[in-house]
């Protein structure tokens, strides 16, 4: 587990960043009143997230392996880091949903119905605390390793 302190440490600030995210998409409407934009500027996110990812991998290059990493010893950095993200994600999403915007799956769900067409069925299946949680788990996993395979080519040092 030493090992992965630094790791462990950016997966908090990874969950903190979100949760900040989350309050900011609340204050400016995305969650209410301009849920249609709401797809569009979520995606925003990953740009403060491969900084995040960056600046991980480059203080493990710096403070772990003394100034010296390899490819692939940055992506397994990154795929814990991203699996202590996945593995806090459950919480992060029942934070948000509970304290930030307990109101974002009913209005998800009612603008999918009435302005996407959805089937309502599918609507509350979909914009649900389980669907979101299994999500934020596998985004995490999957955009994690990427993140952390890309961003390893301008960590590495040798």
């Amino acid at each position: 587990m030493k090992n992965f302190k630094i790791e462990f440490k950016w997966a908090i600030y990874f969950s903190i960043l979100t949760l900040f995210w989350l309050s900011i998409e609340k204050g400016v409407g995305l969650h209410d009143q301009h849920i249609d934009l709401h797809p569009i500027y979520t995606n925003l996110i990953a740009i403060p997230y491969i900084l995040l990812y960056y600046l991980a991998l480059r203080q493990k290059r710096e403070w772990f392996y003394n100034g010296q990493i390899t490819w692939s010893q940055a992506v397994v950095s990154g795929a814990v880091l991203s699996a202590i993200v996945a593995l806090l994600s459950p919480l992060v999403q029942y934070i948000g949903a509970t304290f930030i915007t307990p109101d974002y799956f009913k209005n998800a769900t009612e603008y999918a119905i009435e302005q996407r067409n959805m089937n309502p069925d599918l609507a509350k299946q979909y914009f649900s605390m389980r669907s979101y949680i299994i999500q934020s788990i596998f985004f995490a996993l999957a955009m994690g390793i990427v993140t952390s395979a890309l961003v390893a080519l301008f960590v590495k040092k040798k």
